[in-house]
């Protein structure tokens, strides 16, 4: 039977794997989700693997509240990966599964249709139990050695032992020494790469690191709906900066939109509720509870706002998987800063904080009299389970690192090849989440009111390939180390590939290159991506799918003659791509973000049979816009200069305006500029209309 108690299953398991030498093929540090599917492809490959893990529980978030899979495209998700989920369905198929909830009233919420093979049905919504014992059944039935608890060694010249750019062994704070001839480092933390004095980031980058949107500092930037949106005083005597701020709110200076910082996006606990009475511990009051922390929310309370259950997401057996919502919520905003670089100790210590503001802000909900009747009565109906992490009071026993380091490895991965702006090397897996950050800080807005900053939600237009030199440091820095869940990509970036799905699939192909690797003899940077490519095409994995892309709804693409897009112009300067506004042709288009007036340009360039031409410009109108865009037309006998007012929607199909009919040789172009702008310069597309 798949339930076993997971507690008797570790007290019978201890003996067997002290036995086992610390030494292998292949050394995996870590205990995520990652961690074991990349222990089990080690196995199938016929190779010695041993996970070295710091945590006790395997299976990281997944195993760990996030029962609400994060997934995306489910045709992007193959492999182990998809293996896992099958299990999970497997599981959900036994009469016993539903102790708290006959199956038929749950439904099919969370089932996949049959995988690609037509045979596989997966499972993507889950309780934290279930996802633990697929993992312990997987190390189990693929006679994998776990040492648990075991702490990298972080001292300097301690913990990692290398020679001749190779780690030959780590050891750990017990003082045991584990020898492999390949790495892999499958926290979320990234403590190996960083012991191993591999190159990584920790905090947003400047848009202009990468050329991104997305990156950096987004003040003025709202999404999700995880924001202040009436006006709320963050002074304790509302209006009066100099009674003081009230707790969860920062007095620094947010930072310049676009610009990098250390900050680093919130943690929280996934937890896992029920109200189911007899499977229900009320919410406890925890050590150090203080109401106070929790007044700014009293004020989102009197506002009228009341979706503080948004996100209690439904799993089976009446729990839920229940994540942040809301401008004041699970997110720990603004507490987390230095957890990425800190101590073992420090790192304790932001936990418990973390746990004592999130257990703390569950008792105030549903037990301070100030809430209002409707949200505590309904919030005091919910609890903690009896079943689920039943070692630790029914509290997840992993926290949401949502980000901590990212290596800087051979190829970085950035939003570009998110949003499929760019053709993506080596594919060893895909992505296809929505590029999502949580907020990093909550700031005090010129106006003086309260604000967050840092939530993103940018839906990618399909399925993008992930490049397997994400997954390697620089040759030079270290030659058998690999890294599938800290890779190398900007903070945006990330955003999307920190996806446990995704996880799990760079853990099998990271693991799979290791084998192949040593077969060879060679460091993984120079192994033949062909035979890799082909190694995991054989085990499952998708590498590629020819999915076209889904247009926003505000897409009105132009009709008839030559359209050069958006996408297309020859850019100078840092311009934005958004699709906030429609109508537009395409996918989007950019704009100059209203700043630095006179350096931003964008050059139309058409190839055309000689002729006539009418010349169309396309923007996406709105009050923000400039109403004296300076655009210039180059034909056959010259150029021609005009104004275009983007306040008013175009008078074609209100997205585009006539620019004149011109003659034209074999090429004609239009050339845009922000200087002399009132307003934000929206650059859409350019028709070329024959005339006969």
């Amino acid at each position: 039977m798949l339930r076993v108690a997971l507690s008797l299953l570790l007290v019978c398991s201890v003996p067997a794997l002290a036995a086992e030498p610390p030494e292998a093929d292949v050394v995996v540090y870590g205990g995520t989700s990652s961690a074991v599917i990349a222990a089990v492809q080690v196995r199938k490959m016929g190779r010695s693997v041993v996970i070295v893990s710091p945590d006790k529980h395997l299976g990281g978030l997944s195993s760990g509240g996030l029962g609400w899979t994060d997934s995306g495209n489910k045709a992007a998700i193959g492999g182990l990966s998809r293996e896992f989920y099958h299990r999970v369905w497997k599981h959900y198929q036994q009469n016993d599964a539903w102790k708290w909830q006959p199956r038929e009233q749950y439904g099919n919420k969370g089932q996949g249709a049959p995988a690609i093979d037509g045979e596989q049905r997966t499972m993507w919504i889950f309780e934290p139990h279930v996802a633990e014992q697929v993992y312990e059944d997987l190390v189990a039935e693929f006679k994998i050695p776990v040492h648990r608890e075991e702490y990298l060694d972080r001292a300097p010249g301690k913990g990692v032992q290398m020679k001749a750019g190779r780690i030959t062994a780590i050891t750990t704070l017990s003082g045991t020494t584990y020898r492999g001839r390949m790495f892999l480092d499958a926290t979320y933390e990234g403590d190996l790469l960083a012991s191993a004095g591999v190159d990584y980031h920790v905090g947003r980058e400047a848009n202009s690191v990468y050329n991104e949107q997305w990156n950096g500092i987004q003040v003025g930037v709202l999404h999700h709906g995880h924001w202040f949106k009436e006006p709320i005083s963050p002074y304790i005597k509302p209006g009066d900066p100099a009674s003081g701020l009230l707790p969860r709110i920062s007095g620094a200076d947010p930072g310049i939109k676009g610009e990098g910082d250390h900050r680093v996006q919130a943690y929280c606990f996934r937890m896992c509720l029920t109200n189911v009475d007899d499977n229900r511990i009320p919410f406890p009051k925890p050590e150090g509870y203080d109401p106070s922390q929790y007044e700014l929310l009293l004020r989102v309370l009197a506002t009228g706002w009341r979706d503080a259950f948004h996100k209690f997401d439904p799993i089976p057996n009446h729990k839920t998987d229940t994540n942040n919502h809301g401008p004041f919520s699970t997110d720990n905003i603004g507490y987390n800063y230095d957890y990425p670089d800190a101590s073992y100790e420090r790192r304790r210590e932001i936990i418990h904080e973390h746990e004592v503001y999130q257990k703390g802000l569950m008792y105030f909900l549903a037990n301070d009299r100030r809430v209002p009747d409707d949200v505590r009565n309904k919030m005091a109906q919910w609890g903690l389970p009896k079943d689920e992490f039943t070692d630790n009071g029914g509290w997840p026993h992993q926290i949401y690192v949502r980000e901590a380091r990212r290596m800087i490895g051979k190829y970085v991965m950035t939003e570009h090849d998110c949003l499929d702006k760019k053709v993506t090397p080596e594919s060893v897996g895909m992505g296809s989440y929505t590029l999502d950050s949580h907020n990093v800080q909550r700031y005090i807005t010129p106006e003086g009111f309260v604000q967050n900053e840092g939530d993103i939600g940018v839906h990618v237009p399909r399925p993008y390939e992930i490049a397997y030199s994400s997954l390697v440091p620089r040759k030079e820095q270290c030659e058998n180390l690999l890294v599938p869940v800290c890779v190398s990509c900007s903070h945006i970036a990330f955003g999307s590939i920190r996806m446990e799905p995704v996880f799990m699939i760079l853990g099998q192909s990271a693991a799979t290159a290791a084998c192949m690797s040593l077969d060879a003899d060679i460091a993984v940077q120079d192994l033949p991506y062909s035979e890799l490519q082909k190694q995991l095409v054989a085990d499952g994995q998708v590498l590629e799918l020819d999915i076209p892309h889904h247009k926003p709804a505000q897409a009105k693409d132009l009709k008839g003659g030559v359209i050069v897009d958006d996408e297309k112009a020859e850019l100078t300067g840092n311009w934005s791509s958004s699709g906030a506004n429609g109508p537009f042709h395409g996918y989007g288009y950019h704009h100059d973000g209203n700043e630095e007036q006179g350096k931003k340009t964008a050059r139309f360039v058409a190839k055309l049979k000689p002729g006539r031409y009418e010349v169309r410009f396309a923007y996406s109108p709105n009050n923000n816009r400039s109403s004296k865009v300076q655009v210039r037309i180059d034909h056959a006998n010259g150029m021609a200069k005009t104004l275009v007012n983007e306040k008013k929607p175009g008078s074609i199909d209100g997205q585009a305006v006539s620019l004149g009919t011109y003659d034209f040789g074999e090429e004609g172009a239009v050339f845009v500029t922000n200087a002399g702008s009132d307003g934000h310069v929206v650059i859409d597309a350019v028709q070329f209309l024959p005339v006969q």
